[in-house]
């Protein structure tokens, strides 16, 4: 799935569990979290590049298509999509941490699939993790920054 945004030029940044994967954690993620400004051209761009996939909003009961709602994209704060492809949840801000810009510029770029990527940080990811609390995060929390320690 991440290879579809990567192909569609679309400006994010890989946050989440797929972010600790890629600065080298062990804990492994089923979805994909990506902080992605929700602009009205961003959201066409986003419908037309999984449009193949079948998107659904996955918080709504009826599982209603991402092609056709929101018709009125100018509200969207969040996406969580089911697609062909998998789970991908597109946040406009990171809790703990700011806004997409913010994101976006503390951010450090791999390469993946031989595209240049964002990936949030190592130090915000730590700050995402920490305020969200949950079990999980918290658990990973305690591995990034046994890798923070590693790389200073």
């Amino acid at each position: 799935m991440l290879k579809v945004f990567i192909d569609a030029k679309m400006d994010f940044v890989i946050v989440g569990g797929f972010a600790g994967v890629l600065h080298g954690s062990s804990m492994v993620t089923k979805d994909l979290d990506l902080c992605f400004l929700l602009s009205l051209d961003n959201v066409e761009q986003l419908r037309s590049a999984l449009r193949a996939f079948h998107p659904k909003l996955r918080m709504t009961p009826q599982k209603l298509s991402f092609l056709e709602f929101p018709e009125d994209a100018r509200q969207l704060k969040n996406l969580y999509l089911e697609t062909d492809l998998g789970i991908v949840d597109i946040i406009r801000e990171v809790t703990g941490v700011g806004d997409f810009q913010r994101v976006a510029d503390r951010a450090v770029v791999v390469e993946l699939f031989k595209q240049s990527v964002k990936v949030m940080c190592l130090e915000d990811l730590i700050a995402a993790k920490q305020a969200l609390g949950r079990a999980k995060d918290l658990a990973m929390v305690k591995e990034l920054r046994l890798i923070q320690e590693r790389q200073r």
